[in-house]
């Protein structure tokens, strides 16, 4: 079949079949590590079973191919591509918090064209088109203001002071300290989707996110970017799912975030002994 290029269209489809997995989502919770994919890292039968789910339905409904976390497939980078976190947390899903959800981004020659993240534990959904507006629980909401990083609250990432890496722990560390020096409100909530939905909707001034993964990362920038904030890497560069890394915030946020990551040099100049990550 030809696949439907309208994004309102597509947006609708890949809505509908997000919320016709919530009772399967919502049932899982609790579930064990079925598949060890490295250090401090797994899935669930739920995350094997959503991405098989959903990557059918999507492509029977669109025509469109799916890139997914655990089964991978085509090349994110070239014509129409959905990419697809079946349960991003999921050391919170398995455990039981709330901070878990699905996301899924429409690539268009590796631009995100479309978003959506749906927490269905928490019952709220987020998703956005290219160029906005922000839709929240299927409502429009409008657009973020210029705000300051002193009255905002900011989601790192994951913190392991002993890990080493592209971005170690000891960096993440540096960035919590002078952070908190001008915003004492720091989360780190565990779920890149549940950081940068906040951050799209207003609720966090600002997330920095280490990881580089388009699965994790491409839904939560289309809606950061469709919400009218400013998304780069944390070097300041335009992002992109090549990108190492992801910094999200309001217009204001992003430049007193950016500022303080500059003065602190780049990550790999620091070093620690432990575990990569």
């Amino acid at each position: 079949m030809n696949p439907p290029r309208d994004l309102d269209e597509l947006l609708a489809i890949a809505g509908g079949l997000l919320d016709g997995v919530h009772d399967q989502f919502v049932a899982g919770v609790g579930s064990p590590s079925a598949v060890r994919k490295g250090w401090a890292d797994f899935a669930t039968e739920v995350d094997l079973a959503l991405e098989k789910r959903l990557s059918s339905e999507l492509f029977d409904r669109t025509g469109i191919e799916v890139h997914g976390e655990e089964f991978g497939g085509p090349d994110i980078e070239s014509g129409l591509v959905w990419v697809l976190d079946p349960v991003d947390g999921t050391f919170n899903y398995s455990a039981g918090l709330p901070q878990a959800g699905t996301l899924l981004a429409l690539l268009d020659d590796g631009v995100p064209v479309l978003g959506l993240t749906w927490l269905p534990l928490i019952g709220h959904t987020y998703a956005a088109k290219a160029g906005g507006p922000l839709l929240v629980n299927g409502s429009a909401v409008p657009p973020l203001e210029s705000t300051d990083l002193a009255s905002s609250i900011v989601a790192l990432g994951a913190l392991n002071v002993k890990s080493r890496g592209r971005i170690p722990g000891s960096y993440r560390l540096e960035v919590l300290a002078e952070i908190s020096k001008v915003s004492s409100r720091i989360r780190i909530h565990g779920s890149t989707g549940v950081d940068l939905a906040f951050t799209a909707a207003g609720i966090l001034g600002g997330a920095i996110v280490y990881g580089h993964n388009a699965w994790d990362n491409a839904a939560g920038v289309a809606l950061v970017r469709a919400a009218g904030g400013v998304v780069t890497d944390l070097a300041g560069n335009p992002w992109t799912v090549e990108s190492g890394s992801v910094l999200a915030a309001a217009p204001g946020v992003h430049g007193e975030i950016l500022d303080i990551l500059t003065s602190l040099g780049d990550p790999r100049a620091s070093s620690s002994g432990g575990p990569t990550s």
